[in-house]
């Protein structure tokens, strides 16, 4: 199987796009791919395409339904699932959310933000142990698009995750384009969220586009995954990448899906983004 190499860019691999990757795998724009497991679950023909794409690409699974953050365990059979994909597929990295979309029977469609106190922090934390040791292997959390702000927050979203990551061992997926949507929706700069995220921990970022609705006579970043990357969120992206190692970068797109080439030209703006900053960084060294 094709092994992913660490700074290279990715893409989300989503069904309209099987067989054209199939036919004319693009090598020259990615080397990755990365799939929800979830759609995967069972065989059939989306399992198929799978199975061909990962001859010429490595494959990271992006998971939306473990439920890290509820209050109950994680759903043995769902992880049973999972391993047996992951044996099946062998992909190099599995990632989740730090939120929650499950209580009791109630499966929700959509992953919901966690209010950081001490007690949503033993959740998670429990959960993510129980995921890792079930799947033999460190797991990946990403942090959350939210549009409100919780009374009972402790602690910062940062301090938050920093402190799974110390206290379970897992790493980051850090969602760029979720850190420009807080930022404006709550007020702050998502320069400062770079600046105290435990960024060593991080091994993947995701760059998507937001889309803007005005509410109430204020515009309010929605988190859609249906538009080009914005130019904030390049701006983000290329603060990150001035002040830090860079690391498997992916285009996520899931909603009004455009051809191949849009995503491919998306992948080539992020490329020239690390080029550069690797350039300036060994520019720097040498002086």
């Amino acid at each position: 199987m094709p092994q992913a190499n660490k700074t290279v860019m990715g893409l989300g691999l989503r069904h309209p796009h099987y067989r054209q990757i199939i036919e004319c795998p693009p090598h020259e724009q990615i080397s990755w791919v990365e799939i929800h497991p979830e759609n995967y679950f069972g065989g059939g023909i989306n399992f198929k395409f799978l199975e061909k794409i990962r001859e010429d690409f490595p494959v990271s699974f992006h998971g939306v339904g473990l439920s890290l953050g509820s209050a109950e365990a994680v759903s043995a059979h769902h992880l049973q699932q999972l391993k047996i994909l992951i044996d099946q597929i062998e992909p190099f990295q599995f990632s989740d959310h730090a939120s929650w979309s499950m209580s009791g029977n109630a499966h929700l469609n959509d992953l919901l933000p966690l209010a950081y106190t001490a007690e949503n922090l033993d959740n998670l934390c429990r959960n993510i142990d129980q995921a890792q040791h079930v799947l033999g292997r460190q797991i990946l959390i990403e942090n959350p698009s939210t549009y409100l702000r919780f009374k009972q927050d402790e602690m910062t979203e940062w301090a938050f995750l920093n402190e799974a990551v110390a206290r379970t061992g897992c790493a980051l997926l850090l969602d760029i384009n979720n850190i420009v949507v807080q930022g404006h929706n709550h007020g702050f700069a998502p320069t400062d969220y770079l600046d105290q995220i435990n960024f060593a921990a991080v091994k993947e970022i995701h760059l998507a586009g937001y889309t803007p609705r005005e509410i109430d006579g204020q515009v309010l970043y929605i988190d859609t995954h249906g538009e080009q990357v914005h130019n904030d969120v390049w701006q983000t992206f290329t603060y990150a990448m001035a002040h830090y190692n860079p690391v498997r970068t992916l285009i996520e797109w899931d909603n009004n899906m455009p051809d191949l080439d849009i995503l491919l030209a998306e992948c080539a703006k992020a490329d020239a983004i690390i080029t550069k900053a690797q350039a300036q960084g060994a520019e720097d060294h040498a002086a």
